[in-house]
């Protein structure tokens, strides 16, 4: 099999919202599963938003001096009326999170229609996560405006993942696959997120650079 690099993912639950570990044992599975750097994003809305971010970003940052992992603060903002996304994800940003994730209409919970929509209208959000059904004409947007889907390897979520991969390459929006992880069982290796991009569909190609090149460009623009 080719080199796949180190992983990198953007999506993982901490105890500050309904993650079972610490920021700190988050950092350290991570690195022991060969990643180079790990997201913290937990579940936001405007009741805890200006709680969680500066904690996250605080660890962060103690974490970052030692250089052996990077930690990235962000959070997911979830189940919030989509009129508040906007808000709620400048906000994020100017508490110093360096991703926005909006938890996206999957199949499995009672997200409010229209919040696929206000997500990809939205520049200060990154990542659309398990964005179930979505519509080629949202994929377009979040195309316009930068964003990223998420193929996922969390049950029920990764229901969709083939009809999110076969609309992300018709509208040709960039995709990363990540873990939604809340327990340690939850963290995937690189070479499982490789079979879950080819298991949405992409091929071996697409796959490599799903989680390769793609975790890179949100690095690099963070």
């Amino acid at each position: 099999m080719k080199n796949l690099g180190l992983r990198v993912d953007f999506h993982v639950h901490s105890l500050f919202s309904d993650g079972e570990l610490l920021p700190s044992e988050i950092a350290r599975r991570a690195l022991a599963l060969d990643y180079g750097a790990v997201g913290i994003a937990d579940h936001v809305d405007v009741s805890n938003l200006d709680l969680i971010v500066p904690r996250i970003v605080k660890v962060a940052e103690e974490l970052n001096k030692h250089g052996e992992i990077e930690v990235i603060p962000g959070v997911e903002i979830t189940h919030v009326p989509p009129k508040s996304i906007p808000k709620l994800a400048k906000y994020a940003k100017e508490l110093g999170s360096k991703i926005v994730i909006v938890h996206g209409e999957t199949i499995i919970e009672p997200v409010s229609k229209g919040t696929n929509l206000a997500a990809v209208k939205c520049t200060d959000v990154d990542i659309l996560s398990h964005p179930g059904i979505i519509a080629i004409s949202e994929a377009e947007l979040a195309r316009s405006n930068g964003i990223f889907f998420e193929i996922t390897s969390r049950n029920g979520h990764c229901l969709t993942n083939g009809h999110v991969a076969l609309t992300a390459r018709a509208a040709k929006v960039d995709v990363v696959v990540n873990a939604d992880a809340h327990a340690p069982e939850d963290l995937i290796t690189q070479e499982r997120a490789y079979q879950v991009a080819i298991g949405s569909g992409f091929t071996r190609e697409e796959a490599l650079k799903i989680i390769k090149n793609n975790p890179a460009k949100i690095l690099k623009r963070i």
